[in-house]
């Protein structure tokens, strides 16, 4: 059997017509990343209420959005797991149901232990999406179809990002926030009802693809060496993302930034970013998985640098560029998963992926915020600069990991 490659084959003109289970795991996979990440970023604007209604220190309303973070990152592993024994679409649509059904209780709660209850619970919930959506996903397409649909599947979770949380502000407009909350957690149990009758349904994994005892011993040995550099260049992506946004606001504001510009900048480097995970998707399947590594993580070393320099007007101006850059990669990433692993282990192999990047991006903006306080906001924000340009010697080291002989 050949081995595994990230440099994956180029592409000419339209993709062919999906196949109907193709579609099937696309919509439900682009479905449920859009709804479990506007459930995640439904606490951002849920903050101000709930410290108004129980009176909540910064510090509690924290551990409120650390809980559900907490929940979902910890738990993807033992989410693979399950899916692995029960099947994908079971745990998957138990996992979208919970979510809902928490934010349901959140919207009944009537003091802080209640309400730190509901989000573990919505939080233990959403740990299912990320390994086992993209995994349907995985399995359903192949070659480079495959890193598109993981660019399509990521692109879903940005809108969800965006729409989720604009419902909850509209709904705000005619209800108080206890039935929104209600509201919005029904439609996840809807949307898990969706799910149990729509996502394709396979044997089991382990049994389908049967034993990888025919590949060449040092191919099997290569392999988890190949995955854990993959990890590597992951967790450095994510926790660079998280630090460079957590400097931003401060970076532009001594640029003469009003709050209302900060917001904008924001808006810019989101959706940046989402066009970013859209298009390096397409780009890998044209260049190569780490060709493209290597050109999104220098852009965003030169973006991060440039804007150190830049007035602010042109600053604004090259934001949606860095956001493209610096959101763009995780789609490359994502989708060269499967390409190093056995089929039987993507599920597995996606929720520990996961688990490293999701856990990164927490734990940066505590390491990065201490430099910060150290250093200074500028010198800070040049290391970010630094760091994130340690992914290209692991991504060398990984092609030629994947092209010896």
């Amino acid at each position: 059997m050949a081995m595994p490659r990230l440099s994956l084959e180029k592409f000419a003109g339209l993709a062919p017509r999906m196949s109907s289970e193709q579609q099937r795991a696309a919509a439900v996979a682009g479905l449920a990343h859009a709804l479990h990440d506007g459930y995640t970023d439904l606490i951002y604007i849920m903050l101000p209420l709930w410290q108004a209604e129980f009176g909540l220190t910064y510090a509690a309303l924290g551990l409120l959005r650390s809980t559900f973070v907490g929940a979902m990152a910890a738990l993807q592993i033992p989410a693979g797991y399950l899916a692995e024994r029960f099947g994908a679409a079971i745990v998957l649509t138990l996992g979208t149901a919970l979510a809902g059904i928490g934010y349901c209780v959140a919207g009944l709660s009537t003091g802080f232990a209640m309400l730190l209850g509901a989000l573990l619970m919505s939080g233990i919930g959403a740990s299912t999406q990320h390994p086992i959506a993209s995994a349907l996903v995985a399995r359903a397409f192949a070659g480079t179809g495959s890193l598109k649909a993981i660019g399509s599947y990521n692109f879903a979770g940005d809108l969800g990002k965006m729409t989720v949380p604009a419902a909850l502000s509209l709904i705000l407009l005619a209800t108080p926030w206890r039935p929104a909350l209600f509201i919005l957690g029904s439609l996840g149990v809807a949307v898990a009802v969706v799910i149990l009758f729509a996502a394709p349904r396979h044997e089991s994994e382990h049994a389908a693809t049967g034993s990888d005892s025919h590949r060449p011993e040092l191919e099997r040995k290569r392999q988890p060496l190949a995955f854990a550099l993959l990890i590597g260049i992951g967790v450095i992506d994510s926790a660079t993302r998280m630090g460079f946004l957590l400097f931003l606001p401060f970076v532009l504001t001594e640029k003469g930034a009003t709050l209302q510009t900060v917001g904008l900048a924001m808006t810019l480097i989101f959706a940046g970013g989402a066009a970013g995970k859209l298009a390096c998707a397409f780009i890998g399947a044209r260049i190569g998985a780490i060709a493209t590594v290597w050109l999104t993580e220098g852009l965003t070393a030169a973006g991060i640098l440039a804007l150190s320099q830049l007035p602010l007007q042109a600053a604004l101006v090259v934001l949606p560029l860095i956001g493209v850059a610096l959101n763009g990669t995780s789609s490359v990433l994502y989708g060269s998963v499967p390409d190093l692993v056995e089929p039987q282990w993507r599920t597995r192999a996606l929720s520990i992926f996961y688990t490293g990047t999701i856990g990164a991006g927490a734990i940066a903006p505590v390491l990065f915020g201490r430099l910060g306080d150290i250093l200074g906001v500028w010198p800070a924000l040049i290391l970010v600069a630094a760091f994130v340009l340690l992914t290209l010697p692991i991504a060398w080291l990984l092609r030629r990991l994947l092209t010896l002989t």
